[in-house]
């Protein structure tokens, strides 16, 4: 076996490779068309951040079983093409978490002393003691919002500082946060009332942009801390700029943005405000870190070991993919559906398959299900390898069942998820030409397609409701692509599902909820 390695890694990564009687070459800098020549003699790619490795590349391709990135994202890797190949792709999510953490740590510290401050006004002659009057940490109340990886690490390293440290994640069990010394709020309101400090690790998604924004800056204490090692965009960065011009925020410590590099961007111009240039997981150990991760995954994966970090399905038979794919595409749409419906802490998962579907390999369906309801809410990039996992580290039951019973479909899956607060129940099938559908929610009978922006509403079936709602839309602006009309039998209760062209405002969906027919609604996306 032979793994080509493109980008600059630490030599600790062949040395793995070669231990494991892996041949591997390393050819750094390598042109897009010296790849393309280069490529069909591996069965096994090692990349960075400079290689791409497109569908052009896996064309060409013809020995190779796996490709590994060294780091967090796969942006440059064609995965849908490699996945049709039935080639591995796997990333290193983990290597840089203690190093993401301790540069959170170091900027939470950073900011309570005023370091970079104290320190340019020494070099420019000055011995200002009294400007410089600090902030201790220990007592104060440091407010995690997403309880991943990473910040399970930095609130472990905020206790040992005799922080008080309270999380917000509806996704991670009460059990497992209280384990590592973590009061686990109910909500992100009561999180931003409470903290002195807030940390924010969670991934960039659409509902997450701006998840911090002038409303929440509203609801902190006078005077708090904001550090954001995450993404660029979870807070609004004109909010942030208002909140440190009234004094709503005493200064904030910031390794990403929006935009970056961030350029002429208004919050450089606050002295309070700590810029680092995404600095999170550079440094020696975190990078060897990865090196060192990135051959023992490509080892395994060559050698049919475990698959650690695969972000796509590794098959090893490309016709049953085939197979199962329309029914791994119907499930993650159902897994998104009902995450976007559920508005509380997931308890547990059921899963039941009916029909011919049944008699097939249905793990990697339901983790494509798992799929879709986690990736809307966790930092870790989740794939079909790692969501069961992932699922069950939050305390998640998961249940799958076989049934003989069909009703009027060949094939049909339920999915039922159980939440603190109640249930939310989808089913869906896929018909002839592979399009995934969904035939009912919440006992609703419907028949939708899970695409683009949808939304959902729930209400009473009373003459008029459909013209009150088109009035609320049209006096919008807002186009419908199409209309499915549910109820229940010899039930007032209505569902009306709507593909729209484009999302709704949140001020909209509140005009809609203060219809005397409509009970709720929700926007989704997918």
């Amino acid at each position: 076996m032979k793994v080509l390695i493109t980008d600059n890694v630490p030599e600790i990564c062949k040395t793995i490779l070669e231990n494991s009687g892996i041949e591997t070459t390393i050819k750094n800098n390598l042109t897009p068309a010296e790849l393309l020549e280069e490529i069909g003699n591996y069965e096994g790619l090692i990349i960075r951040s400079s290689s791409k490795c497109t569908s052009e590349v896996i064309d060409r391709a013809t020995k190779l079983r796996a490709v590994c990135r060294a780091g967090v994202g796969i942006d440059n890797v064609d995965v849908p093409a490699a996945t049709k190949r039935g080639i591995i792709v796997m990333n290193t999510p983990g290597g840089n978490t203690t190093s993401t953490a301790e540069h959170t740590i170091t900027l939470l510290l950073s900011l309570s002393r005023k370091i970079p401050q104290a320190c340019n006004s020494v070099r420019e002659g000055k011995w200002e003691r009294k400007k410089f009057l600090g902030t201790q940490v220990s007592g104060k109340v440091l407010g995690v919002i997403g309880l991943g990886r990473i910040g399970k690490e930095v609130a472990k390293r905020a206790a040992a500082l005799e922080m008080k440290v309270i999380g917000y994640d509806p996704f991670i069990s009460i059990g497992t946060a209280s384990k590592l010394n973590i009061h686990q709020v109910k909500n992100l309101d009561e999180l931003l009332l409470q903290s002195d400090y807030i940390s924010l690790h969670i991934p960039l998604r659409n509902d997450t942009k701006n998840i911090i924004s002038a409303r929440e800056f509203d609801l902190m204490k006078r005077g708090v801390r904001i550090i954001n090692c995450a993404r660029g965009g979870i807070l609004s960065e004109d909010a942030l700029v208002d909140a440190l011009e009234t004094g709503k925020v005493a200064g904030a410590a910031l390794d990403v943005f929006e935009k970056e590099p961030p350029g002429d961007n208004k919050l450089l111009k606050f002295e309070n405000v700590l810029p680092t240039p995404h600095l999170g997981a550079l440094t020696e150990e975190a990078q060897s870190a990865v090196a060192k991760d990135a051959a023992e995954q490509m080892a395994d994966a060559l050698k049919g070991n475990n698959i650690l970090n695969a972000v796509n399905i590794p098959v090893q038979n490309p016709e049953e993919y085939e197979q199962l794919k329309p029914f791994m595409k119907l499930t993650e749409k159902m897994g998104s559906l009902l995450i976007q419906l559920a508005k509380d802490r997931l308890i547990s998962i059921d899963i039941q398959y009916s029909g011919e579907i049944s008699k097939n390999n249905i793990s990697p369906v339901t983790d494509s299900l798992l799929a879709g309801i986690l990736e809307h809410v966790l930092e870790e990039n989740v794939n079909f390898i790692n969501a069961r996992i992932l699922a069950k580290e939050r305390g998640i039951n998961i249940n799958e069942i076989i049934s003989s019973t069909t009703e009027d479909y060949t094939n049909l899956v339920l999915a039922n998820i159980k939440t603190e607060s109640g249930e939310q129940s989808v089913t869906g099938t896929v018909f002839k030409n592979e399009d995934p559908r969904i035939e009912t929610i919440n006992g609703f009978r419907v028949d939708m397609n899970p695409s683009g922006y949808v939304l959902i509403l729930f209400g009473q079936d009373k003459p008029g409701l459909i013209g009150e709602i088109g009035k609320v839309l049209g006096d919008q602006d807002i186009n419908i692509g199409h209309m499915t009309f549910g109820r229940k039998t010899d039930k007032s209760d209505a569902l009306v599902v709507l593909n729209l062209d484009g999302a709704v405002s949140h001020d909209t969906i509140v005009s809609l909820e203060k219809l005397e027919c409509i009970n709720s609604a929700y926007m989704l996306k997918f």
